[in-house]
């Protein structure tokens, strides 16, 4: 699934060459995505101007002025800038032509994604307003997460992929920041010290950073506006490499099930 830094890189590729660009036309070939896309879709945005593109979570939001478009990747999706009257695939599902001939292609094999139409303000929507704290701005700190840990006795990595405490940070970089912090996964979110969490708010940045640099993760389907794979998997420390050895002290990489999800972790740095 497309996390925070993947749906980043998706925004910051698309933006420069989308804003101030006006939708010509919207064909939508296939409509039952997670949520039905609205029938109305091409009348409410076509005529319309691409103000900017904002991102809140794993949501794309394109600024129309009126209201947003909110996109979503759900687990196979991406959107792809291509020239105007190239054919669409099986996976096709809607092409937004904008002015100039471009072609912006939401493409999703599984249909989990979404794409919807949000009146103003779009914060106030009900997939928007309960999100918790964007671990990429300057609020997010460790202070405040011990603040919202205090009790808890779910585990550190289970309350760090909370989305209602933090949102974007999916199975990938919970797992890559906890070891970059030296914390062991299973270890109680109550029970970590302030200490702790202050490099556990770092961690969880500079992981983020650097993924959105390297182009995010592709592992199975995501690839950039412009159709290039990410390629942060070529320095995770821990993800997906059970029995190899740890980068920094040379024991062996484990693995464990939370919350049905695969957790990965080196038994020596996380404690």
């Amino acid at each position: 699934m497309p996390e925070l830094p993947e749906v980043e890189t998706t925004r910051r590729g698309l933006l420069p060459r989308v804003a101030g660009r006006r939708i010509r036309s919207i064909a939508v070939r296939n409509g039952s995505l997670r949520w039905p896309v609205p029938a109305d879709i091409a009348k409410r945005l076509s005529g319309e101007t691409i103000r900017d593109i904002r991102r809140r979570a794993k949501y794309l939001l394109f600024d129309l002025g009126k209201g947003h478009l909110l996109v979503h990747l759900g687990m196979s999706g991406r959107l792809t800038l291509l020239p105007a009257g190239t054919p669409a695939r099986k996976h096709d599902h809607v092409d937004i032509e904008l002015e100039g001939g471009t072609l912006l292609r939401f493409t999703d094999p599984r249909r989990f994604g979404a794409m919807l139409w949000l009146e103003s303000p779009a914060e106030s929507h009900a997939l928007l307003k309960d999100l918790g704290m964007e671990p990429l701005d300057a609020a997010f700190t460790g202070q405040a997460l011990r603040a919202r840990a205090k009790g808890r006795s779910v585990s550190i990595k289970q309350f760090l992929m909370n989305g209602r405490i933090v949102t974007g940070v999916g199975n990938i970089y919970a797992s890559e920041a906890l070891f970059h912090a030296g914390i062991a996964p299973g270890r109680s979110a109550g029970r970590v010290s302030a200490a702790r969490y202050d490099r556990l708010a770092e961690a969880v940045r500079r992981t983020l950073a650097r993924a959105i640099a390297a182009g995010g993760s592709t592992l199975r389907d995501f690839a950039s506006a412009e159709g290039r794979p990410g390629y942060f998997q070529q320095r995770h420390a821990v993800y997906k490499r059970e029995g190899k050895p740890c980068r920094v002290c040379k024991t062996p990489i484990r693995a464990l099930r939370q919350g049905q999800r695969s957790t990965f972790f080196c038994p020596r740095c996380q404690k």
